[in-house]
């Protein structure tokens, strides 16, 4: 029964699917009404039963040790996965190939994926078990260097030094003679120890991508502005794109303006990098982006004005020309300001393209505002000292009649209420009457006139009221003392 088993188990490993990489992986077939699991539920299952049996049999199952290092690739590689069932499946499955009767997988890492020739970088390699314990004595060559295209740059073998105090094997790349770009390095890893062979699983060949970084070499920089295509030139100028030197040109829509540069890699190669474009830029904000194209020899661009009046919107002016140049692998790139281009172009006809309405910065509103400057009138002139005294004197007239009306009325408290009710009435018509002369005299000095008509308004209403109650008082008093 038991060796049923194996062999079952061992046509099951033979339906394994596979990624080019070397990753392996089970997946089951979708039927409909079922409940579809995916590959990492799939997988995982599967280790975690194959496992499982392998501890409890004698002997050793009949499996591949690529396909255990495949499964455990694919375990590392699916990153954090969406779900925690799935997290739990991928970690209980790395702890039980962590450690299992089958084969223990050994993972070959790079610390780093990016080797500078400038700082002379080492080309390091890990390698250790899916949880990152050392791994027992073995060697680490690199047999094969593929460039981008699959071409292959070297097939020496050189073997990998073996740093005990870090865990790790290193290599000076300088005498591989490589360049800057994208390679991809082939390892080969072979156990020292015979007996681990049938413990531990390398899966023979390894191949890891890296990027070699360096400083590209800038040459024979030169822009100018040229009458036709022969390109005799009026003015040519020099430039030294890894410095900020600008210049000065200026063109008619019958001429053209001619760029052009060298690049090489530190090992005298020509360079192409991903990105070449050449901008200008009008004042008012119109952009114009040109990619510059590149020959085995040089990289080069002609505008010719005469065919690009429309795309330009027959703007005449001034515009800033800027250069970039960029790629993964160069590590000076720059976005150069080159200078400046006075441009003369014919007017635009009337069915000419116009230029596109310029994006309005969301931000635009919240930065500082120009100040508001405020006009004030200039003052009236003031009249004559004479007029101004004679006005005042016009003004006091009524409250001089006011005070003349009192002394002829011969006011006096003879007849002011003894009583506390009457005689609060009485005081506070004498209040509301002194009221009304300071609310006369606000008038003149502070207040408009129909504030103080709101203002004498309410008080009016309140002499009223207490004058008559104060008035009443006196009327009945006089009454009495008249009957007796």
């Amino acid at each position: 029964m038991i060796g049923v088993v194996k062999n079952d188990i061992v046509k099951l490993f033979g339906t394994i699917k596979s990624y080019d990489d070397g990753t392996f992986y089970f997946d089951e077939k979708y039927v409909d009404g079922s409940e579809y699991k995916g590959p990492i539920t799939t997988s995982a299952s599967v280790v975690r039963g194959v496992t499982s049996f392998a501890n409890v049999v004698s002997g050793k199952l009949n499996i591949p040790g690529e396909k255990i290092l495949g499964l455990a690739k694919f375990f590392l590689g699916i990153g954090l996965p969406g779900s925690a069932k799935d997290c739990f499946n991928q970690i209980e499955s790395l702890s039980l190939l962590e450690n299992n009767r089958i084969f223990v997988p050994l993972i070959l890492s790079l610390p780093s994926k990016v080797l500078s020739l400038t700082s002379k970088d080492q080309l390091k390699v890990e390698v250790t078990t899916v949880f990152g314990s050392a791994a027992p004595p073995l060697r680490v060559n690199l047999v094969q260097v593929l460039g981008s295209d699959s071409k292959i740059i070297t097939t020496d073998s050189k073997e990998l030094q073996f740093d005990l105090d870090n865990n790790v094997h290193y290599l000076d790349i300088t005498p591989l003679k490589i360049d800057v770009g994208k390679y991809s390095l082939v390892f080969e890893i072979t156990l020292q120890d015979s007996e681990h062979e049938t413990v531990y699983t390398t899966g023979g060949r390894n191949t890891e991508s890296v990027v070699v970084t360096g400083l590209i070499k800038v040459d024979k920089a030169e822009i100018g502005i040229s009458e036709n295509d022969a390109g005799s030139a009026e003015s040519v100028e020099k430039l030294d794109l890894l410095k900020d030197t600008k210049v000065s040109l200026s063109a008619n829509h019958l001429q053209k303006l001619r760029l052009s540069f060298q690049l090489s890699t530190p090992l005298g190669r020509t360079f192409k990098p991903h990105q070449v474009f050449l901008k200008l830029k009008h004042e008012s904000k119109v952009e114009h982006l040109f990619v510059v194209p590149g020959s085995a020899r040089q990289f080069k661009i002609v505008l010719d004005f005469l065919g690009l009046v429309e795309k330009f919107y027959y703007l005449s002016g001034t515009y800033d020309l800027e250069l970039s140049v960029g790629d993964a692998s160069m590590e000076n790139s720059f976005l150069r300001a080159l200078g400046q281009l006075e441009l003369d172009l014919p007017e635009a006809p009337e069915k000419a393209p116009r230029p596109p309405a310029q994006a309005v910065d969301p931000l635009a509103k919240f930065r500082p505002q120009k100040e508001i400057e405020h006009i004030f009138r200039v003052p009236e002139k003031r009249p004559l000292q004479e007029v101004s005294l004679a006005f005042t004197g016009l003004t006091l007239l009524p409250f001089i009649g006011f005070l003349i009306g009192l002394m002829r009325l011969g006011v006096n408290l003879k007849n002011f209420p003894s009583l506390p009710g009457p005689a609060a009435f009485a005081s506070l018509f004498h209040a509301g009457i002194a009221a009304v002369l300071l609310l006369y005299v606000l008038f003149w000095v502070k207040l408009d006139l129909f504030t103080t008509l709101k203002y004498l308004s309410f008080l009016g209403v309140f002499l009223v009221f207490v004058g008559h109650r104060t008035l009443s008082h006196l009327s009945n008093t006089t009454a009495k003392q008249k009957t007796a």
